[in-house]
């Protein structure tokens, strides 16, 4: 037993090597001094993420990105809000089929969402456009919302608001005064993860988008182009970087969010 466990260090290292090793790839070439992904490298440049600057289209996709996953992040929070609070402070009929069909996309393929959701589209005679490409992440990202925001609410003590609606506060100045501030951290958490799906989100954008195109469209548009690809990779890198910087945030949150319900947990006195 005692060899197997020395070996898992070494196992779990290999398995991190093969998984991002590729990923760590990006960035290595997008310094590389010459149109080629090949080793050796010709020389370290900054020029691939100098002619971004100039790009216009691609500044154009960068900004339809924000818009698009700005309100992502605030429609996916809102309603994984309302779910969150009812499922963990509600017993009703059909509980748990409502908490499974709103965590179905999670578990479905997502081009059969894509494409179910492109059928509705078409259907209601709307025009594709970043509207809907809105309208489709957000149902993507309702669970991963709520899933986080679940976590916030549980554990929570409801004498709180049980105190203050005892004192003549209403239940939304008591939800506003005294449930808001502590579920924060679990809110910013759910803000930073739905804008960091849609931001990274392709295969929705691609079925879902018309003229107006995102930073994963715009990047695949591009891949066709082999003169085009160390600015693609430049840009793939600041990408990588901006998701894992949000990444580290939402988890900084969560665990506050965790802690704080440990400390409600704890008995005082």
């Amino acid at each position: 037993m005692s060899g197997r466990m020395r070996l898992l260090p070494a196992f779990v290292g290999a398995y991190l090597l093969f998984l991002y090793a590729p990923i760590l790839l990006i960035p290595i070439f997008s310094f590389n001094n010459a149109a080629s992904t090949t080793f050796p490298l010709a020389g370290f440049t900054w020029k691939w993420y100098a002619s971004l600057a100039g790009n216009t289209v691609m500044l154009d996709a960068a900004r339809n990105s924000l818009i698009v996953g700005v309100s992502v992040s605030i429609l996916a929070t809102l309603f994984g809000i309302c779910a969150a609070r009812a499922i963990t402070r509600y017993d009703f009929r059909g509980k748990r089929l409502t908490s499974g069909l709103i965590m179905a996309p999670l578990f479905l393929p997502e081009i059969i969402v894509a494409i179910s959701l492109l059928m509705i589209v078409l259907a209601m005679g709307a025009e594709l456009s970043l509207m809907t490409v809105i309208l489709g992440q957000t149902v993507f990202c309702i669970p991963y919302s709520m899933a986080v925001l679940v976590s916030g609410f549980e554990g929570f003590d409801r004498s709180l608001e049980e105190a203050s609606q005892d004192l003549g506060e209403t239940a939304f100045g008591t939800f506003r005064r005294v449930t808001l501030p502590v579920v924060a951290p679990a809110i910013l958490s759910s803000l930073l993860v739905a804008f960091t799906i849609s931001l990274d989100e392709f295969i929705l954008a691609f079925f879902l988008t018309g003229t107006q195109q995102t930073l994963p469209v715009y990047i695949w548009g591009q891949l066709r182009f082999a003169a085009k690809l160390p600015s693609v990779l430049a840009l793939g890198s600041l990408m990588l970087l901006t998701s894992v910087l949000l990444l580290t945030l939402a988890e900084i949150f969560r665990r506050r969010a965790e802690s704080r319900k440990i400390l409600q947990e704890v008995p005082h006195g």
